[in-house]
């Protein structure tokens, strides 16, 4: 008796369109994933940013000024960076003088997958926002 081995497996066109389908499922997993991941970076600096306006409210009530609420403060005070990016941090962070704080995204020394556009947040003193809130 003989065994029919043309009926068993799955024909080249089927594995292709399987291959193509399971090709778009991820392409659109991996945008996706970025968006997601690129959100919770800008929810950390969101949190940074109120951190430092509390702090900064803070400053204000104990010395009556704001004058020596500066980079080195920011960056001594809550360990955020504020000249230049380094590998722990997606966003550096600045104080104007007046109170308007500012959250820059990091685009060529940050951890990777940098992004290829900047983008930043500013929050003023009295909750006022600004940038890609």
């Amino acid at each position: 008796m003989k065994k029919a081995f043309g009926k068993r497996g799955f024909t080249l066109l089927e594995l292709i369109v399987v291959i193509i389908i399971i090709g778009i499922l991820a392409v659109l997993g991996t945008t996706q994933y970025v968006s997601l991941i690129e959100k919770g970076r800008s929810a950390e600096a969101k949190s940074n940013l109120g951190t430092l306006r509390r702090l900064l409210t803070a400053y204000q009530q104990e010395n009556s000024n704001i004058t020596g609420f500066n980079d080195n403060y920011i960056n001594t005070t809550v360990g955020l960076p504020t000249t230049t990016c380094n590998g722990q941090f997606y966003y550096r962070y600045n104080h104007d003088g007046s109170g308007l704080l500012t959250a820059y995204r990091c685009t060529s020394s940050g951890k990777t997958p940098d992004v290829t556009t900047a983008y930043n947040m500013t929050l003023a003193l009295n909750g006022t926002t600004g940038g890609s809130w």
